[in-house]
C-alpha cells in the first residue's frame, strides 16, 4: 500500500512495508523531510490575520492566518498558523507599529517572508522572519476608499449632511460608553456652560472601540431611530485611545448606517490628524467631545444674539417711527398757524379799503359794515378753532396709535422672552427631578449590591482559603513533591543554575544534596 502526493510537478511515493506499517511518527518524520525538501527557501506572502497572540512567557507571537475567496468577506479557502520567534518578533511588530500606526491584530492583511515548517508533533506552520509594512498600509487605504466609493455609489454619502440641525439643538441622543473620559468631559461641559443653557442628554450605551464597536453603535442608532421625535440630534463621542481604534469608524456597515439616519448626526471620536468614513458621512464632524459640546454651545449664543438683536431693531424702529410722527404733527401745526395768519391779513386789508372807500358814507352803513366785519371775525375765529381742535385730535390720534404700536412690540418682546425663561426654568426642573430619582433608585441598587458583593467575596475568601491550605508545602511534600533550593532560594528558572552549582532537596523527611553537571534549556518540539 502507499500514499501519493504532487509537489513542485515531482511525484512522491511513500510505500510501506506489508510485513511492518509506519507509525504516525515516521509518517509525519518522511512528510518533514519531503516538505523541507522541496520547500527549501523563504516564500513572499500574503494572508489576513485572523488571530493575533503573544505568549507571555515565551514572548513568541502566535498568528492565524487565511485567505479568502475574491469578492467574499468570509468564505475561506485556506488557513496556516504562523510564528513570530521571540528575537525578531520585538524588532517586527515595534517597526510595523511606528510604519503603519497599528499593532499586529485581528482583520488586517499583511505581506510576510517565511519559510515552512512541519513538525511531527504540531503539524504545519511557517516561520515569519519580516512584515513589508507598506502592503499593509496600502490595503488600508484601498479599504478606505472603496468604502467611500461605495456609499458614493449608492447615494448615501451626503444624506446627512441634507437633515437640518434646529437652530436651539437642546434635545440630544448621545451614542457613547458611560465610563469613557470623553463622555464624562462632554457632559460636564454642557452642564457648566457660562450662558446657563440647558441641555436634556439621552445616553444609548454602546461600545466604541474594539470588535464589538459596529455592532453596538449600530444598535444604538437603531434605537434613537425609534424615538426619532423625541430628539434634535445624534451626538457619538469617544475620548482617548490608540489610532487602531479608529479602525471601526472606517467600516462601511457603520458609516452607511450613520449616512442614512433621520437625524443629523454629530462626531467627536477624538482624534486630532484624520477623518473616518463616518466622519466624512455626518452632518458636522468634530475632532473631540469638548469641540461638540463647545460647538452647541456656541450655536445656542448665536441664537440669542440674534433674538437680542431683532428686540433692538423693533425697538430702535419704534422709536424712530415715533420721533417722525411728532415732526410730522410739529410740522402740519405750523403751516396751519402760518395759513391762519396769512388769512386774517388778507382780511384785516379788505376792511381797511372798504373802510378808506366807505368813509363819507352815512354812519348806520359803517356800523352796520363793522357788524358785519365782526361777524366775519367770529366766524373767522371759529372755524380757525375748529380746525386746530381737529388737527389736535388728529395730532392725538396718531401719538396714541404710535404709542400702541410701540407697546404691541415691545410687550411681544417681552412675552417671547418670559416663555423662553420659562422653558429654560422648566427644563431644569424636570432634570433636577429626574436626577433626584435617579439617585434614589442608584442609592437602593448599590445597597442592595454592597450586600450581595459582600456575601460574594465571603465565599470567594473561604474558597481561597481551602484553596491556600490544599497548597501548603507540607501538603505538597506529602504528595511526593520536593523543593529544590540552590543558596539559599527556592529554584525556578535555568537562569539561577551554573554547572558546579550545589543544590539541596528538601523531603518530606531529609533533605538531599547534589551537584549540577549539565544544563539543558528546554526545546519547544522536544
Amino acid at each position: 500500500m502507499g500514499l501519493r502526493f504532487q509537489s513542485h510537478q515531482e511525484e512522491i511515493s511513500f510505500t510501506v512495508s506489508t510485513n511492518r506499517p509506519l507509525t504516525l511518527f515516521e509518517f509525519n518524520h518522511r512528510l518533514r523531510e519531503e516538505i523541507e525538501n522541496a520547500l527549501p527557501h523563504r516564500y513572499w506572502i500574503t494572508a489576513e490575520i485572523s488571530e493575533a497572540r503573544v505568549h507571555h512567557g515565551s514572548g513568541h507571537c502566535y498568528l492565524t492566518l487565511t485567505d479568502k475567496e475574491a469578492g467574499s468577506r468570509s468564505t475561506l479557502i485556506a488557513q496556516a498558523r504562523g510564528t513570530i520567534w521571540k528575537r525578531q518578533y520585538q524588532e517586527i511588530a515595534r517597526y510595523f507599529e511606528e510604519q503603519t500606526g497599528h499593532p499586529l491584530k485581528n482583520g488586517l492583511k499583511i505581506l510576510f517572508n517565511a519559510s515552512p515548517r512541519f513538525h511531527e508533533l504540531y503539524g504545519f506552520s511557517l516561520d515569519i522572519y519580516d512584515i513589508d509594512p507598506t502592503y499593509t498600509i496600502g490595503d488600508l487605504a484601498r479599504q478606505r476608499q472603496e468604502t467611500i466609493t461605495r456609499l458614493q455609489k449608492e447615494e448615501v454619502f451626503d444624506l446627512n449632511r441634507k437633515q437640518v440641525l434646529p437652530e436651539v439643538p437642546q434635545r440630544l441622543a448621545v451614542i457613547s460608553s458611560p465610563t469613557a473620559a470623553g463622555y464624562q468631559d462632554f457632559v460636564s461641559q454642557l452642564e457648566k456652560n457660562p450662558f446657563g443653557y440647558a441641555f436634556r442628554l439621552a445616553l444609548f450605551e454602546a461600545s466604541v472601540q474594539g470588535t464589538e464597536a459596529v455592532p453596538s453603535i449600530k444598535a444604538a442608532l437603531h434605537r434613537v431611530s425609534l424615538q426619532q421625535q423625541a430628539f434634535d440630534a445624534v451626538v457619538i463621542i469617544r475620548g482617548g485611545g490608540s489610532q487602531t481604534d479608529l479602525l471601526c469608524f472606517d467600516q462601511y456597515e457603520l458609516a452607511a448606517t450613520v449616512a442614512q439616519m433621520p437625524l443629523p448626526v454629530l462626531t467627536g471620536i477624538g482624534h486630532e490628524r484624520d477623518e473616518s468614513v463616518t466622519d466624512l458621512v455626518a452632518h458636522t464632524p468634530l475632532k473631540t467631545p469638548t469641540a461638540v459640546a463647545a460647538f452647541l454651545i456656541d450655536r445656542l449664543n448665536a441664537f440669542e444674539a440674534r433674538l437680542e438683536e431683532q428686540f433692538l431693531q423693533v425697538k430702535d424702529i419704534a422709536t424712530a417711527l415715533a420721533v417722525a410722527q411728532e415732526r410730522r404733527i410739529a410740522q402740519l401745526m405750523g403751516q396751519i398757524q402760518q395759513r391762519t395768519s396769512r388769512f386774517l391779513q388778507a382780511r384785516q386789508y379788505q376792511l381797511e379799503c372798504q373802510t378808506r372807500t366807505l368813509s363819507d358814507k352815512p354812519q348806520k352803513y359803517l356800523t352796520e359794515e363793522q357788524r358785519h366785519v365782526m361777524c366775519e371775525e367770529l366766524r373767522l375765529t371759529h372755524s380757525v378753532q375748529k380746525l386746530l381742535s381737529a388737527k389736535e385730535g388728529k395730532q392725538q390720534q396718531y401719538t396714541q396709535h404710535l404709542e400702541n404700536h410701540s407697546q404691541k412690540k415691545l410687550d411681544a418682546g417681552k412675552r417671547s422672552l418670559t416663555h423662553l425663561e420659562h422653558c429654560v426654568q422648566l427644563a431644569a426642573e424636570q432634570k433636577l427631578q429626574k436626577a433626584q430619582i435617579n439617585f434614589q433608585k442608584n442609592q437602593q441598587r448599590l445597597i442592595y449590591g454592597a450586600k450581595d458583593h459582600v456575601q460574594v467575596k465571603g465565599h470567594q475568601l473561604q474558597l481561597l482559603e481551602m484553596d491556600i491550605r490544599s497548597h501548603d508545602p507540607e501538603i505538597m511534600l506529602m504528595r511526593g513533591y520536593t523543593l529544590t533550593y540552590v543558596n539559599g532560594k527556592l529554584l525556578k528558572s535555568l537562569d539561577q543554575l551554573k554547572v558546579g552549582a550545589e543544590l539541596q532537596t528538601r523531603l518530606l523527611a531529609g533533605s538531599v544534596t547534589s551537584t549540577v553537571k549539565k544544563l539543558k534549556e528546554p526545546d519547544l518540539f522536544d
